[in-house]
């Protein structure tokens, strides 16, 4: 018995829908309608952050099962603990080296830029600067490196999927997916004597359930412009936009980064991968534009797994880089970060040496893997690194500076994070052996492709073995 994975996504061009009931459409229309509420009615666009919050905790009700569904169904089918362990490998070399590259590049622009230069802020003025950055991060702190990588293992399995943990959740699904295949070998024939496979039987209801939890998926994120809305006018009515005119050089400096920052991941898809960044934007246009509403990635998170499978990326490498990307390949926020280092020591006139950026740089690569899921966790990593900086001119109360555009540089780092984590899966994929160009080119060219059918694995391990 072999089972039959379909996609859940299509890309038939024959099968279109009403103008009106474009995705990208509505989202377009209600980000407008949530910046001209917040600018006009600034207490009553505030007010609508639950809209937002709502419809984020229904897209993490499900993304813990789709991750574990998803891997499991992509490791099966690759059946290979080594092959699991290089994509692994791969993905977190990969990661490493771009984000170490982008907080450089963040250094090398803000030295050029020195978004900082017009402030001329007096240390003294910050008194009350450590008060609110502990309000806002909730007195948290960023989790030592130890800690974090211990805490990807999960107290218990149930605890995983509880806490929406998704770095416990993959790895749980991963140690599941390679013992189901290594149990699908040694299982022999069923009880009955049919000589039925077990793992087919395992695979196809693990499928079934995924399926499920697509189709919520997909009931949820026709409330998507609500959401959309609600964010943009709590954003906009609770920060104002006269942080443009405040913050307007370190926002165009980030912004400008950004922009060259994609430049630079449009030559390593190009050149890595034969992606062209362009249409992967168009094909994936309308998670961009939901990440941007929303200011989160997560809320995207299932719908890029199915989108990247579709465009020839395999249900293993997708499942593996994608998740893990989201802690350890924060492209746009490392940028941001290292900008912002320069900017605060500029704002306060303190001129940093080669050498205190050099270990601005170390303790960021540290402390930006485990900014994920924690408040406020930007303005941790700052303090973090003003503290080991160890620069008595400026103080760690000065990263309350940022308390007025950090909101504003969300879109920025939403969008470059997603691309980030999108070009390396075609990256890894491809570097793997593990991406079917050719269906990736039709699909990013809008051409009509069959619905993807992945044989089980222990199929041909029947036939060798027979």
């Amino acid at each position: 018995m072999s089972v039959t994975i379909e996609s859940t996504a299509s890309t038939d061009p024959v099968r279109t829908s009403p103008w009106y009931r474009s995705l990208f459409l509505q989202l377009l229309v209600a980000i407008v309608a949530g910046i001209l509420v917040g600018k006009l009615w600034p207490d009553f666009g505030a007010d609508l952050k639950p809209l937002a919050d709502g419809f984020i905790k229904l897209i993490k009700m499900v993304i813990a099962p789709i991750i574990f569904c998803t891997v499991v169904l992509g490791i099966a089918h690759v059946g290979d603990m080594k092959a699991v362990g290089r994509i692994g490998v791969k993905a977190l070399i990969y990661f490493e080296v771009i984000t170490t590259f982008a907080l450089l590049f963040g250094l090398v622009v803000g030295n050029l830029v020195e978004p900082g230069g017009g402030f001329h802020v007096d240390a003294q003025t910050l008194a009350t600067g450590a008060e609110k950055i502990a309000k806002t991060t909730k007195n948290g702190e960023l989790p030592h490196t130890v800690d974090f990588l211990l805490n990807i293992i999960p107290a218990s399995v149930i605890s995983a999927f509880a806490e929406n943990a998704l770095l416990q959740v993959l790895f749980f699904a991963v140690l599941f997916g390679l013992a189901l295949a290594k149990f699908g070998e040694r299982s022999g024939t069923a009880a009955d004597g049919v000589g039925k496979p077990v793992l087919p039987v395992i695979l196809e209801a693990v499928d079934h359930i995924g399926k499920i939890f697509f189709t919520i998926i997909g009931w949820i994120m026709k409330l998507a412009p609500i959401g959309a809305f609600g964010a943009m006018a709590y954003i906009v009515g609770q920060y104002g936009l006269s942080a443009l005119s405040s913050y307007g050089k370190l926002i165009a400096c980030c912004y400008a980064a950004a922009v060259l920052f994609l430049l630079v991941l449009a030559v390593v898809v190009r050149v890595f991968a034969g992606v062209s960044l362009w249409k992967l934007i168009r094909y994936i246009k309308d998670e961009l534009f939901l990440a941007l509403g929303t200011a989160s990635t997560e809320v995207v998170l299932p719908r890029i797994m199915i989108k990247l499978t579709e465009a020839g990326c395999s249900r293993a490498t997708t499942g593996l880089v994608i998740p893990t990307g989201y802690s350890f390949n924060l492209d746009g926020a490392t940028l941001y970060l290292s900008i912002c280092v320069l900017f605060l020591a500029q704002a306060l006139g303190v001129d940093l040496s080669l050498g205190e950026q050099i270990t601005a740089v170390g303790v960021l690569m540290l402390t930006s893997k485990g900014m994920a899921g924690v408040p406020g966790s930007s303005f941790l990593a700052l303090s973090a690194t003003i503290t080991a900086i160890g620069h008595g001119s400026i103080p760690v109360a000065a990263v309350a500076l940022l308390l007025g555009a950090d909101r504003l540089m969300d879109s920025m780092r939403v969008t470059v994070n997603l691309l980030g984590n999108c070009v390396a899966t075609f990256v890894v994929a491809k570097w793997e052996g593990q991406l079917d160009s050719e269906r990736m080119r039709k699909v990013l060219n809008g051409e009509q492709v069959p619905p993807l059918q992945a044989a089980d694995p222990m199929v041909a391990y029947s036939a060798e073995a027979g």
